[in-house]
């Protein structure tokens, strides 16, 4: 049985035993999350949303919290003598994927 879910303005497919990254949610480590907003359900029968499916949730413990690797931002415009160097790290969520309630 698989969902797909929307989280962090994406949408994620999800599997009972799966970890997923996904963008920042604020809670803690160990902490569980509910996700309500399921858009299609799948397995020995389906249900397609619309956009939502009514009644189900999706269920997960928060692994971890971190950052990704750092990519650099480089801006240049020739023979005007500008140049802007910056780095960035996007924060995610590590989650364990537990039940999906369908």
């Amino acid at each position: 049985m698989y969902a797909i879910i929307e989280t962090g303005g994406k949408q994620v497919k999800v599997e009972e035993g799966m970890a997923i990254y996904i963008e920042k949610l604020n809670a803690e480590v160990g902490e569980t999350v509910t996700f309500d907003k399921v858009l299609f359900v799948g397995g020995e029968n389906t249900k397609v949303g619309s956009p939502l499916v009514e009644g189900a949730t999706v269920t997960g413990k928060v692994e971890k919290q971190g950052r990704a690797k750092k990519i650099i931002v480089f801006k240049y415009k020739p023979k005007k003598n500008y140049h802007k160097k910056q780095g960035h790290r996007q924060p995610y969520t590590k989650v364990l994927i537990e039940k999906i309630n369908a």
